[in-house]
């Protein structure tokens, strides 16, 4: 099988296995030429499957993409913590290069939009469709339009 058969493949679905891998392997690259050359792989990839993840994202450990990478965007400044799980049609976009840092083990809802220079708490929730431009604490779940944070657990 074609290189190009196997991310195609790979990347759908919530088997990302090999996406994460050359995921990886971008970032501890040393040469630029072979960081260009897996970044341009990798944004074919999500292309395809209409999502996008900045080269410049810091991901730690690998999320849980339950619809694969089905409309995500993650801008190239965003910083996600390990164990989080992002749904479909997810956007995580900057406003004048600073983008949201995403605290380990955050729950995404589908549809929801995280706007610039703002930090979601370690284990919080963001429901489906919530726009959030407002720091989240840690714990707790941001709902609906206005966003409003829910008393934590």
């Amino acid at each position: 099988m074609s290189l190009r058969g196997m991310l195609t493949d790979y990347s759908k679905g919530d088997n990302l296995g090999w996406f994460w891998q050359l995921y990886w392997l971008q970032k501890r690259t040393k040469s630029k030429t072979v960081r260009d050359v897996l970044t341009f792989l990798l944004n074919r990839s999500a292309h395809r499957h209409g999502g996008y993840v900045g080269p410049g994202a810091d991901i730690q450990g690998e999320p849980t993409l339950p619809h694969g990478l089905h409309g995500i965007f993650i801008s190239r400044y965003a910083v996600i913590g390990a164990n989080c799980r992002i749904y479909q049609n997810v956007t995580i976009c900057e406003v004048d290069h600073k983008a949201p840092d995403i605290g380990n083990g955050c729950w995404i809802g589908a549809g929801a939009v995280l706007v610039g220079n703002i930090r979601v708490g370690p284990g919080a929730r963001i429901g489906a469709g919530a726009v959030v431009s407002k720091d989240v604490p840690a714990g707790s779940t941001v709902v609906a339009q206005p966003p409003r944070i829910l008393e934590r657990e």
